[in-house]
C-alpha cells in the first residue's frame, strides 16, 4: 500500500502539530501556501498541479482560489476536503457531492458562539449609540444631549411595545441569538426553509418569509452560508423594504449582499445604518465608500469570532481527525455535505488507504 498523501492547500502556523500527527501515521504532506496573508500566492493551475494524486485536501480559508471542480478533479483518489474554519463557501460542495467526495468543517462553538454576541454587541453599539455618545462627551458636548437617545430593545408594562429582530437563518449562530435575546421580550421573526417548525418555537421565534421580515423588522441580521441561492440576497429591491429607521447586520458572508446597493441605500439614508463583518471583497479597499460614512456604517474587519478561547485551535485538530478517519474508510464527524454519505460509503466505506 502506497503513503497517504495529503495536501494542506492553506496552511498556518497554528496546524504544526497536526503536521506532525500527519507525519507519524505515514501521511505524505504537500504543503502549499499561506494565502490569506499573500493574496496572489496560489493560482489555481499551481493548486491543481499539487493536488495530483492526493487523497485528501485540507486547509484554512482560501478566498483568492476556492477549490474548484477542476482542483478536485486533478485526483481520482481524493476522499475528503477538511476545512479548519466553519464556512465552506470556498468550496465547490456542490462538485464535491456529484464527485462522492466529503466536505468537512469545524463549526466549533468558541467561534459560532462568538459570532452571535458579535451580532447581539452590533446591534447594542448601533441601537444605543454607543460610538456617538464617547466622542460627544470626549469633545465637551453637551451634558445629556437629547441627540443621543438610545432605542429600547424589549417590551414594557407602560405599553411600550419595543422592537422587532428579523433573522435570516436560524442555524446555530441565529438560533443563540434568539435564546441570548429572549428574556429581552423582544418580538423576533426569522426566516429558514432548512429548518423545521418545532425549531422556530423552540426558540420562541415566528417563522415568516424574507419580505414580510424586511418589512416588520426594526433589525435585520444575515446568518447565513453563501451559495448561490444567498449571494446578493440582499439587494437593491430587498433594502428597499425595510423600515427607513432599520439597522442591516452582517456576520455571515460579504457577498450575501450586494454591497453597492447597500452602500447608495446609506448614502440616501433610506435605512438607519448598517452593521458589517464581512465584505464582498477582502480585505476591505482602503478607498471603499463604506469607510466613509460614519455613525452610518460600524465596520469590522472579519473578526466578530475572534475571542478568547477561539481561533482554528479546535477546527484544525477536527479536520485532522476528518481526514485520518476517511484515509481509513471511516465517515468522520462534521460533514457539511451528508447527502454524499451513502455513495461516498459505496466507494470508499472499509478501505483504508494504509
Amino acid at each position: 500500500m502506497s503513503s497517504p498523501k495529503v495536501f494542506i492547500f492553506a496552511p498556518v502556523e497554528e496546524a504544526r502539530d497536526s503536521h506532525t500527527r500527519f507525519e507519524a501515521e505515514g501521511c505524505e504532506l504537500r504543503l502549499g501556501k499561506a494565502a490569506w496573508d499573500t493574496p496572489q500566492a496560489n493560482s489555481e493551475p499551481e493548486l491543481i498541479r499539487m493536488a495530483q494524486g492526493v487523497h485528501a485536501l485540507m486547509g484554512t480559508s482560501i478566498r483568492n482560489v476556492p477549490i474548484s471542480r477542476k482542483i478536485m478533479e486533478s485526483s481520482p483518489e481524493l476522499r475528503v476536503v477538511a476545512k479548519y474554519t466553519i464556512g465552506v463557501d470556498d468550496v465547490d460542495v456542490e462538485a464535491a457531492t456529484e464527485m462522492g467526495i466529503l466536505v468537512c468543517h469545524g463549526p466549533t462553538e468558541s467561534n459560532w458562539g462568538g459570532v452571535a454576541e458579535g451580532t447581539i454587541t452590533m446591534m447594542l453599539t448601533m441601537l444605543k449609540k454607543v460610538r456617538e455618545r464617547d466622542r460627544h462627551l470626549k469633545e465637551g458636548g453637551a451634558w445629556r444631549e437629547p441627540k443621543l437617545q438610545g432605542t429600547y430593545l424589549g417590551s414594557r408594562a407602560d405599553g411600550y411595545a419595543g422592537i422587532t429582530l428579523g433573522l435570516i437563518g436560524l442555524g446555530r449562530i441565529g438560533s443563540r441569538i434568539a435564546t441570548l435575546l429572549r428574556p429581552w421580550n423582544m418580538r423576533i421573526l426569522a426566516t429558514d426553509p432548512y429548518v423545521p417548525e418545532s425549531k422556530f418555537a423552540e426558540h420562541g421565534v415566528t417563522r415568516v418569509d424574507l419580505a414580510t421580515l424586511l418589512r416588520e423588522s426594526d433589525v435585520v441580521s444575515l446568518h447565513v452560508v453563501l451559495t448561490r441561492e444567498t449571494r446578493h440576497m440582499i439587494g437593491a429591491r430587498e433594502l428597499a423594504l425595510m423600515k427607513r429607521h432599520a439597522i442591516l447586520i452582517n456576520t455571515s458572508r460579504g457577498p450575501c449582499v450586494h454591497e453597492p446597493a447597500l452602500i447608495e441605500t446609506l448614502l440616501k439614508g433610506e435605512i438607519g445604518g448598517a452593521a458589517l463583518d464581512v465584505f464582498e471583497q477582502e480585505p476591505l479597499a482602503l478607498d471603499s465608500q463604506l469607510r466613509n460614512l460614519g455613525d452610518r456604517a460600524l465596520l469590522s474587519p472579519h473578526v466578530v469570532s475572534n475571542n478568547v478561547g477561539s481561533g482554528l485551535g479546535p477546527g484544525i485538530a477536527w479536520a485532522t481527525d476528518a481526514v485520518l478517519a476517511a484515509l481509513r474508510g471511516q465517515v468522520p464527524d462534521h460533514v457539511y455535505n451528508k447527502e454524499v454519505i451513502p455513495r461516498w460509503e459505496r466507494r470508499f466505506g472499509g478501505k483504508s488507504v494504509w
